[in-house]
């Protein structure tokens, strides 16, 4: 094995000449932005470890679960399914070309998933029993069960498809070729294992037909959720494309601006294909369940329904067909960004609104601000992840 090169290890992770320019080197407007954002953030996570969820959260019994399940865990489980759309594409489908996204879109969605357990921790009574699922108790019988164990199988494997980059960033060769050689497998067993617990988010919400809003229950809820899921995955690789490729172009020894976007265009077209499939079984689905008369525009939830699938759904399918046949990949990064907000907006209402549909809206769960400021801490701290990462391992080259 390659001998290790602790100074050459430091200045690789520092990126700076001593620990003391690597500090003064943060100062900038946006880390000091995101500094405030972090020191909010913790000051919560501190708040609510000590004192508990009451009087860190407006939970309460008919509202167990809030906003750091519907956004934390539920859209942000779906936004991190980058690696599970292009594994598939790049390992499976043996689709090269986009060969140069996998590596970005693994990193999504090892830092996706980590930071949705750790957010999850304070969404749990006892925290400190988040491992009982794992080695102790074993609920065979249980959706939160199969969740839990999928989530801890997933986050191993998306450490296995990560540490190529990591020792080839470290000069190990011998053990980046090894764990390259286990990509294809990974990938495999991700497929499988993403598909179950993306599926199985939705299938929680199967067991309240009556506390869920007709519009948005349904028995394909599960498929509902997988395929919004991919959906997700492949709009954060085109957002995540755009945004490394702008600001980390330098690392690119040899980029191609009209290569790069046509592979934003061919994503665009699945992109289509998928938005079209959800609707279209959406549409099946009301119609089968003779559940068409609550849309009602009479109704608020009749509204919000009508304009999260037309906001989110019809309209950006348009627009993304028109992009895609005029060739306008622009079009296709804004549209990518629009349709992962459409996501999110999608899980937030069936969490929490359609939820307890039947409750009055003055009596309704709304966030507190700690609620608030964990869950945007948790993006800040994707965010600065990412960044740190991208920077110094070989992310974007292969």
């Amino acid at each position: 094995m390659e001998k290790f090169d602790l100074k050459g290890f430091k200045q690789k992770l520092l990126l700076a000449p001593d620990f003391k320019s690597y500090v003064f080197g943060l100062f900038t407007p946006w880390n000091v932005i995101a500094g405030i954002i972090l020191l909010f953030g913790f000051y919560a996570m501190v708040y609510r470890l000590i004192f508990g969820l009451g009087p860190a959260t407006n939970l309460n019994n008919d509202y167990p679960w809030g906003l750091w399940i519907a956004f934390d865990i539920l859209a942000g489980i779906a936004l991190a399914a980058p690696g599970l759309t292009l594994g598939t594409v790049v390992y499976l489908f043996r689709l090269k070309d986009y060969k140069s996204f996998a590596r970005p879109a693994i990193l999504s969605s090892l830092l996706g998933y980590v930071f949705a357990v750790i957010a999850l921790l304070f969404d749990l009574g006892r925290y400190y029993r988040v491992f009982y699922p794992i080695v102790w108790s074993w609920g065979l019988e249980s959706v939160l069960f199969l969740v839990g164990w999928h989530f801890f199988l997933y986050i191993i494997i998306c450490v296995v498809e990560w540490f190529p980059s990591f020792f080839e960033w470290l000069g190990q060769e011998r053990l980046r070729n090894f764990f390259s050689s286990l990509g294809i497998w990974a990938t495999a067993f991700g497929v499988i294992i993403a598909g179950g617990h993306q599926s199985a988010l939705g299938a929680l919400f199967l067991i309240a037909p009556t506390k869920l809003h007709p519009l948005w229950y349904s028995p394909l809820l599960p498929l509902f959720f997988l395929i919004t899921a991919v959906l997700g995955g492949m709009a954060v690789v085109v957002i995540e494309s755009a945004i490394t490729h702008r600001y980390f172009k330098h690392q690119l020894k040899r980029f191609d601006q009209k290569a790069f976007d046509k592979k934003t265009l061919g994503l665009g077209k699945a992109l289509a294909v998928v938005l079209t499939l959800y609707l279209l079984l959406r549409g099946l689905d009301l119609f089968h369940q003779e559940k068409l008369h609550y849309i009602n525009l009479s109704s608020t939830y009749g509204v919000l329904f009508v304009l999260e699938h037309l906001l989110f759904g019809v309209i950006p399918l348009i627009l993304l067909l028109w992009a895609v046949k005029e060739e306008k990949p622009f079009w296709v990064r804004i549209l990518s960004f629009w349709i992962a907000l459409g996501i999110i907006v999608n899980r937030l209402i069936v969490c929490l609104i359609a939820y307890n549909w039947y409750i009055p809206w003055s009596q309704k769960y709304y966030p507190s601000w700690m609620e608030v400021a964990l869950s945007l801490s948790m993006v800040v701290l994707i965010i600065l992840s990412t960044r740190f990462m991208i920077r110094r391992l070989p992310i974007l080259s292969d």
